[in-house]
C-alpha cells in the first residue's frame, strides 16, 4: 500500500505554524493603521459611535494577539483572545460594511483552528 505522506504530524505542524505566522502578520497589518490614525479607521469606529479609544484598544489587542500566536505558550490563549475581537470586528462591520465582515468571520475560523491545536 502507498503512504501518501511519511510523517502528517511533522507536516500538520509545519502547516500549523505557518497559518500562526500569517495569522500573526495579518494582525499586525491590521493594528498599524489603527495607531497610525488611518481616515478609514477614524471614520469605521466614529461610525459605530464608541469613541476613537477603542480604536487603540482594539490595535493594542491586535498587537498582543500577533505576538502570542508566535509564542507556544501563548498561542491557544491568543488566539481565543484573537476570536473575541473578531466577534466584534463581525459586529461591527455588519453594522458599517457588511462584505468585510466575511473576512473577519474567516479570521475567525482560521484562529478557531489554531486555538483547538495548539490548546
Amino acid at each position: 500500500m502507498a503512504e501518501t505522506s511519511r510523517n502528517p504530524g511533522r507536516i500538520g505542524g509545519i502547516a500549523l505554524w505557518v497559518l500562526q505566522g500569517v495569522l500573526a502578520v495579518v494582525f499586525v497589518m491590521a493594528a498599524v493603521p489603527k495607531f497610525l490614525g488611518d481616515p478609514t479607521m477614524v471614520a469605521t469606529f466614529e461610525a459605530v459611535g464608541v469613541g476613537q479609544w477603542l480604536r487603540y484598544v482594539t490595535g493594542a489587542l491586535e498587537i498582543a494577539g500577533a505576538i502570542g500566536l508566535l509564542v507556544p505558550r501563548l498561542t491557544g490563549p491568543a488566539a481565543l483572545g484573537l476570536i473575541a475581537v473578531m466577534i466584534g470586528a463581525t459586529v461591527t462591520n455588519l453594522l458599517t460594511a457588511p462584505p468585510i465582515a466575511v473576512v473577519t468571520v474567516v479570521l475567525g475560523a482560521l484562529l478557531g483552528l489554531v486555538a483547538w491545536r495548539r490548546w
